[in-house]
């Protein structure tokens, strides 16, 4: 081809995202078209079908390419996404097992991220935002309880988890109790003082 176009069969074979031409090609069937060619020798000429140009010729110039718009999968679940999204901290897979197991909405991994690419932006700037408090070695040392349930010989028991970290290293210490009374407190203290 003449002109500085590029073959279409040498860019990904046929015609490019479905007729999506570059502008220089558009201005050409334009002008082409002024000149009285017809379609199908526009399309001849320039490696597109004769649909392509009539398109263009009728639009008047080249625009860029709108997809139509169709719902997808995963529409009208944007705030289940959003909450399950925060929930499993940023985890794409994890959500797209909970949207098949929960509402039975079987879809591919690259679809749920596609889908939540900004609260992706919005987590790592909040990542970003947050400053690590530093302190010296020897200290602080941040104590909390958690609570979760736990298979115990076949039979699911509230555990109460005694959380102690070095602010400086780190470091954790954890230990489980039945109950989140002060003995539980004094015991946790002394074995991660221990």
């Amino acid at each position: 081809m003449e002109g500085g176009m590029s073959d279409p069969a040498a860019v990904g074979g046929g015609e490019q995202g479905a007729g999506m031409r570059e502008p220089d090609e558009v201005s050409a069937m334009i002008r082409l078209s002024g000149l009285g060619w017809g379609a199908k020798r526009i399309a001849a000429e320039l490696g597109c079908s004769p649909a392509t140009v009539r398109r263009y010729v009728a639009a008047g110039g080249w625009g860029p390419y709108r997809q139509p718009a169709r719902p997808g999968a995963l529409g009208g679940h944007a705030a289940w996404l959003a909450e399950r999204f925060r929930r499993h901290r940023g985890n794409a897979d994890v959500v797209r097992q909970d949207l098949a197991r929960e509402l039975g909405i079987a879809v591919s991994l690259r679809t749920v991220e596609r889908a939540v690419v900004a609260l992706r932006r919005e987590l790592m700037a909040e990542a970003r935002a947050t400053i690590r408090f530093e302190t010296p070695p020897g200290r602080q040392l941040q104590i909390d309880f958690g609570e979760m349930r736990v298979p115990i010989q076949g039979e699911s028991v509230r555990v109460f988890l005694f959380v102690a970290t070095l602010g400086y290293s780190r470091r954790p210490f954890a230990r489980a109790f039945q109950h989140e009374r002060q003995s539980a407190w004094f015991d946790g203290l002394e074995g991660a003082f221990r």
